[in-house]
C-alpha cells in the first residue's frame, strides 16, 4: 500500500468520524429543542437547565412519555395549564378569567394523583388546602382566593390534599356527585332558575355536546315538566318541531337534582332529601298537564334513538336515583372519555383535532385512557408528544 493510498483512507476515516460526532450533535441538539418545546407546551413556562438535560436525554433515548412526565411536574403545569384548563367549566360566562375554586382545585388535584377522571361526576371527593391555610368553607371561596393570591404550588400534596365532601360539606355522601355538588358548580349552575342549567353545562363540559347537538324529537315526551308551554305563542308546531327535542332528554335527566339548591342567603348548596325543591313547580300553570317532580329519581331516555350514538355503558341500568349515579351514567359513556381526550388534544396542541391523522390519534388516546384507568396525566402526556411530532 503506498502513502497516497494510506493517507486517503485515513482522511476517510476521520472525516466518517466528524461526520459521525456532527449527526450525534445535531440529534442531541435536537432532542433539546424538542424537550424544550414540550415543556413548553405543557407547562407553559421554559424548564430549567437541569430539567431540560433531563428531558433532553429521555427523548433521546426515545422515552418521551418519561419527558413528559418531567415536564408535567413543574408548579405552573398545575397553577397555569390545568387552571386555565378547567376554570372555563366553572362558570356560565365559561371564562379563563375566574378565581380558583372549589370545583377547579378539586379537578386539578385528581388529575395530579391520578384518581380515575371517570368519577369526576360522582364521586365523594374534595381537594382543600393544608396546614397553615384556612379550613374549607362551603360559605365561601376564602380559601382558594388565599392559594391563588399566594401563588402557592398546587401540584404539592401538601398544599392541595384530598378529602371528601361529605366530611365538610355537610352533605351525606350519597348526596355527593364529584365536581357537580361543589360549592362553585352550584353557585354557578343551581341558583334559581330550574337546575336545567346543571345539566346543560355538565353536558357541555364533560361531553362536549350542548343541547342543540342532541336534539331529538322522536322520544315520547311524558317527563317534560309543566312550566314548558307546548304550544309557545300559540303555535304547538314550535313545541313539537323545537322544544320538544330538548326537554324530552334533559328533563328526565335534570330530574336527579330535584333535591339541590344553591342558597344566596347562606352562600352556600342546599340539600333537601326527600323533599323536591320549589323551583321544579314553577310556572306550573303553563301546561297543567305536564309532569310533576315527585322524587329525584331519573331516566336516560337518550339510550334509544340518535343519541345510542354517545354509546352508554352497559354496565349501568340507565335509570336511578339522585346526582351521584346520574353522573356515573354521563361519565360511564364513550363520549365522556372521548371529549376529554378532545378537550386536551386542543389545549396542549392549541387547535381541535382536524384531520384524519389527529382523529386517528384521538381514538387511539381515548382507547387507552378508558383502560389505564382514565388517567388524565396520560391524555395530555400522549397529545403533547403527537403534536410535538415525538
Amino acid at each position: 500500500m503506498n502513502y497516497s493510498q494510506n493517507g486517503t483512507r485515513k482522511l476517510a476515516s476521520v472525516m466518517m468520524l466528524a461526520a459521525t460526532l456532527f449527526a450525534s450533535s445535531l440529534a442531541q441538539a435536537d432532542a433539546r429543542t424538542q424537550a424544550k418545546r414540550l415543556h413548553d407546551r405543557l407547562a407553559g413556562v421554559p424548564p430549567s437547565a437541569s430539567t431540560l438535560d433531563a428531558m433532553a436525554a429521555l427523548i433521546g433515548s426515545g422515552d418521551a412519555v418519561a419527558a413528559a412526565n418531567i415536564a408535567m411536574q413543574a408548579p405552573s403545569f398545575y397553577s397555569a395549564t390545568l387552571k386555565n384548563f378547567v376554570t372555563p367549566w366553572t362558570n356560565r360566562d365559561q371564562t379563563v378569567f375566574a378565581p380558583l375554586n372549589d370545583y377547579t382545585a378539586t379537578v386539578i388535584g385528581m388529575i395530579r394523583d391520578d384518581v380515575p377522571f371517570n368519577t369526576v361526576l360522582s364521586g365523594d371527593v374534595l381537594y382543600v388546602g393544608g396546614a397553615g391555610l384556612p379550613a374549607y368553607s362551603p360559605a365561601n371561596n376564602d380559601l382558594y382566593q388565599q392559594l391563588e393570591d399566594q401563588d402557592l404550588n398546587l401540584g404539592s400534596p401538601s398544599v392541595l390534599v384530598a378529602t371528601t365532601q361529605s366530611s365538610v360539606t355537610g352533605l351525606p355522601a350519597t348526596a355527593t356527585a364529584g365536581v357537580m355538588t361543589t360549592r362553585a358548580a352550584s353557585q354557578a349552575f343551581f341558583i334559581a332558575g330550574t337546575n336545567r342549567a346543571m345539566f346543560r353545562f355538565t353536558l357541555i363540559n364533560h361531553l362536549c355536546k350542548d343541547m342543540e347537538q342532541v336534539h331529538d324529537t322522536s322520544l315520547p315526551p311524558d317527563r317534560i315538566r309543566q312550566d314548558v308551554s307546548r304550544s309557545p305563542g300559540g303555535d304547538s308546531r314550535i313545541f313539537l318541531n323545537n322544544c320538544i327535542g330538548c326537554h324530552t332528554g334533559m328533563d328526565p335527566m335534570a330530574q336527579a337534582f330535584a333535591y339541590y339548591n344553591f342558597d344566596e342567603t347562606t352562600g352556600r348548596l342546599q340539600y333537601t332529601a326527600g323533599q323536591v325543591q320549589p323551583k321544579y313547580g314553577i310556572n306550573s300553570d303553563n301546561f297543567k298537564p305536564g309532569y310533576v317532580t315527585r322524587d329525584d329519581g331519573w331516566t336516560n331516555y337518550w339510550r334509544k334513538g340518535q343519541n345510542q350514538l354517545l354509546k352508554w355503558s352497559g354496565a349501568l341500568p340507565g335509570s336511578g336515583n339522585g346526582a351521584k349515579s346520574m353522573g356515573q351514567e354521563l361519565a360511564g359513556s364513550d363520549q365522556f372519555a372521548q371529549c376529554q381526550v378532545e378537550k386536551v388534544f386542543k389545549a396542549v396542541c392549541l387547535r381541535p383535532p382536524s384531520n384524519l391523522a389527529d382523529r386517528t390519534r384521538v381514538e387511539a388516546i381515548t382507547a387507552s385512557f378508558k383502560a389505564n384507568g382514565y388517567r388524565m396525566k396520560e391524555v395530555f402526556a400522549s397529545a403533547a408528544i403527537y403534536c410535538m411530532g415525538l
